[in-house]
């Protein structure tokens, strides 16, 4: 799990899982607590803050506190290079999440 910083964007946080990668919202929904301190477990991601949990894939909140889905950015994978898609264009990810 690695969070990545684009200027004029939240941080996302690109995720590692099962040969799959996901990009969603760097920050929880719910308190904005950076989420690369979080954990993972069978598809979800949980804030380390008030525990919130999240689908790997489409950031609907699976437990509360948190109400709010996570943004949710396409991923593309091309000769092991990972580019995700932000508002600001293609964001290129160098190293393995």
């Amino acid at each position: 799990m690695r969070m990545v910083w684009v200027e004029q964007t939240d941080p996302v946080l690109v995720v590692h899982v099962n040969g799959e990668f996901h990009a969603l919202q760097g920050t929880c929904s719910h308190e904005y607590f950076e989420l690369d301190r979080g954990f993972l477990t069978a598809g979800t991601l949980t804030c380390a803050l008030h525990l919130s949990r999240f689908d790997l894939t489409d950031g609907e909140p699976l437990d509360p506190p948190a109400e709010l889905p996570l943004a949710v950015y396409p991923v593309d994978v091309v000769d092991g290079r990972v580019t995700i898609e932000v508002a600001d264009g293609p964001l290129e990810v160098n190293e393995e999440a």
